[in-house]
């Protein structure tokens, strides 16, 4: 079987065995720039695998809470973590229980190859869209070696694919400039955006304002949240997994046309809330603060080298939540 044909039947085996398997029913998505995704944390139970059932609770509570979509295994998602065969299953899950959310699937590796591969896959099972970090084990690479890596991996797509750059350089290394984005809006149709998660507010507004405008430019820190606003354009946030609802309000007041700075205001309080009671960038802290949002009782837990709670951490979390709820 040639390669080609490879590609096809792969293609055409993902999207089957979604569509297999029983759908929760999806209701129009906004082609909107300016939508909230949530930095999906990804379940894992007590053994370190993937707990479907558990992703499934997540993505309809979130739904329930306002969020417009879901980032699938990015950086709090553990992407980098799990196989290409884990990544596929979860992405599938993902599909399988959106509920009319939009889905940004990550498909990025070190290679192409497999970038290739999860990409393609991710297109066949109906994500909305891809996102890519560049390949993160050589530092600092010339402009023309990242837009080459980029021509590979989209020359295998179809064109219909909407692809993102993922742009966080305090983990890949790799610093990217608006020239490099209008150049791969220029090369590539289908690219539609960045996401960028360096949070350096004057180098956020450089790349919302020296790029084409048809692109998103989308913030992944709360701190450019509000430019993001400004420019027409959404934000893919970590916060968003435990405070979605304070963010869906933000979005809600946006829409509105109404004043974001109290909404901003209360999530302010309540992430300066939930630090002072331990929650951080620890993902087993925003897993277990998750599932006291949401009333679970599963186990939830990050894989390695992510460090488990103490009993006492978790305690100082469960008044940060209770506190937690009466803002929310």
């Amino acid at each position: 079987m040639n390669t080609t044909r490879r590609m096809f039947v792969g293609m055409g085996a993902a999207a089957a065995a979604v569509s297999s398997a029983p759908a929760m029913v999806a209701s129009p998505i906004s082609k909107a720039k300016d939508k909230f995704w949530i930095a999906a944390t990804t379940p894992c139970d007590s053994n370190y695998e993937f707990d479907a059932a558990a992703y499934a609770e997540q993505l309809a509570w979130w739904k329930s809470q306002g969020a417009d979509g879901v980032l699938v295994l990015g950086t709090n998602g553990e992407g980098p973590s799990f196989s290409v065969a884990e990544r596929k299953k979860i992405a599938e899950t993902a599909v399988r229980h959106r509920n009319g959310l939009d889905l940004i699937i990550t498909t990025g590796t070190p290679n192409f190859k497999e970038t290739i591969e999860l990409s393609q896959h991710a297109a066949a099972i109906g994500a909305d869209s891809v996102l890519i970090q560049p390949p993160f084990y050589y530092k600092n690479p010339k402009i023309d070696g990242l837009l080459e890596y980029f021509r590979l991996v989209m020359a295998k797509l179809p064109s219909t694919t909407q692809v993102r750059y993922y742009d966080i350089p305090q983990v890949t290394g790799v610093t990217i400039t608006p020239a490099f984005v209008t150049a791969m809006a220029e090369q590539h149709p289908n690219f539609v955006g960045i996401k960028n998660s360096h949070g350096v507010a004057d180098e956020f507004e450089a790349l919302s304002t020296q790029t084409p405008s048809r692109l998103n430019i989308i913030s992944g820190t709360d701190n450019n949240m509000l430019a993001a606003l400004k420019h027409g354009n959404g934000v893919i946030l970590g916060s968003g997994n435990v405070y979605t609802k304070l963010v869906a309000g933000i979005f809600a007041a946006h829409r509105a046309g109404q004043d974001v700075q109290p909404a901003f205001d209360k999530l302010t309080k309540a992430t300066s809330l939930m630090q002072a009671n331990g929650y951080s960038s620890n993902y087993n802290a925003i897993k277990y603060a998750l599932n006291l949002m949401m009333g679970s009782n599963r186990v939830n837990i990050a894989r390695p080298p992510h460090v488990p709670l103490s009993d006492d951490e978790k305690a100082k979390l469960r008044a940060g939540v209770a506190q937690l709820k009466s803002l929310a």
